[in-house]
């Protein structure tokens, strides 16, 4: 028998070991929405700041501030309502110091960037009924709160409620009370310390909210299974915050992970990209152990040719910003190439996305045949362990 034939009946043993559904694309009878398409429902996004008097920042010497953008599923109505503009989610509106710091981080000026910029969300919208579960996502070393709108617009109309804070001195900006706080690069340490705690404090605020503190969304958050989600240092900072705060039942990193971790039951998905020049082949080398001695359920997805901004909002804003975005060389080789298309790129993120949290948050288990699939081979390498006979979800 040969190896290929060998392979097959082995994945083919594996599935019907690890789930009894059918396999194959999913059947539009199933009860759950299609991970390759947009949700069911219109998408909204709100800007709000929180304050966590209980510690000090390092570099404002105030109480800890952090500037939060909230994407969750809204009414109906909002379907024929203007989108979200770029702009807008700079609180008081683009300065001329502003925009001049978004010339240098995009090359181009606020005016051209609302120009690029898409996404689906409509600003204030208003949340519809419903019980949503939270994801509580945290951006990369200099990036921003809302660097994924692609992605928290995807999954908000999916029927999830998408929370992600400003990094106060690690972010590329943050205005608070009209002053802009930029990048501090001698903060990094700092910010490691903080990052965790910020995600905490976050899921505490919303759990205030949900107990109305706050009446659009009191008792619409589903807080019993709650998901830490985040990019490059954010990736670090989900996986660090799962192994301390055992509010977070699933773990969704993009492009990262710390030096070691210790929660190694909580489901997760990791995202890299094979040829990151960022992170490198090191930072590649320890998400790929990171899953392999992973020993609940673990999801690894590795983008062939994927790099560090494949898995951020880059594509919007400037698409040949290289390292996973537009033209790339090989790491190895020198050779040139053209990293994967934005289009595919966000079909395989977002889908794989759906599916992940719709097993481990909502308790789909409709997802499964879909999630255990590698849908792209020729774009993606696609690991699954750690999935047992008795699928574990993180809902009681």
């Amino acid at each position: 028998m040969n190896r290929s034939r060998i392979m097959a009946l082995a994945s083919s043993l594996l599935l019907a070991l690890t789930v009894t559904l059918p396999l194959g694309p999913m059947a539009a009878s199933t009860k759950v929405s299609d991970p390759l398409s947009m949700g069911p429902y219109p998408v909204g996004v709100t800007t709000t700041v929180l304050v966590d008097h209980s510690r000090t920042d390092a570099f404002t010497k105030e109480p800890r501030t952090l500037v939060t953008e909230i994407w969750y599923p809204a009414t109906d109505e909002a379907r024929n309502l203007p989108k979200n503009k770029y702009s807008n989610f700079i609180p008081g509106g683009v300065t001329p110091e502003l925009d001049a710091l978004l010339k240098l981080a995009y090359k181009m000026p606020a005016a051209e960037v609302d120009r690029t910029f898409w996404n689906y969300a409509v600003r204030d919208a208003r949340i519809r009924e419903g019980k949503f579960p939270l994801i509580v996502f945290s951006h990369g070393n200099g990036g921003t709160r809302h660097q994924n709108t692609f992605w928290c617009d995807y999954l908000a109309s999916h029927g999830y409620v998408i929370i992600s804070a400003d990094h106060t001195g690690n972010a590329r900006l943050t205005i608070i009370k009209g002053k802009m706080i930029p990048y501090q690069a001698a903060e990094r340490a700092h910010s490691a310390v903080d990052r965790p705690k910020d995600l905490s404090f976050l899921l505490d605020q919303m759990t205030l909210w949900n107990q109305g503190a706050d009446s659009r969304f009191a008792g619409k958050l589903d807080l019993s299974a709650v998901c830490a989600a985040g990019m490059s240092f954010g990736s670090m900072t989900s996986i660090t915050v799962a192994d301390a705060d055992p509010r977070f039942k699933a773990v969704l990193a993009m492009s990262g992970a710390p030096p070691d971790h210790t929660n190694l039951a909580v489901p997760s998905l990791r995202m890299i990209g094979s040829e990151d020049t960022t992170i490198k082949e090191a930072g590649n080398a320890r998400v790929r152990e990171h899953h392999a001695k992973h020993t609940g359920p673990s999801f690894l997805f590795e983008l062939k040719n994927g790099g560090h901004y494949s898995f951020t909002d880059m594509f919007k804003i400037n698409q040949s910003f290289g390292d996973g975005v537009g033209p790339g060389t090989r790491r190895e080789t020198k050779e040139p190439f053209q990293f994967t298309s934005m289009e595919k790129t966000y079909e395989m993120i977002n889908s794989y996305s759906v599916a992940f949290l719709g097993v481990y948050l909502k308790g789909e288990r409709e997802y499964l045949p879909f999630l255990l699939k590698n849908h792209w081979p020729d774009e993606l390498i696609w690991k699954v362990s750690g999935v047992g006979e008795n699928v574990s979800v993180a809902r009681p």
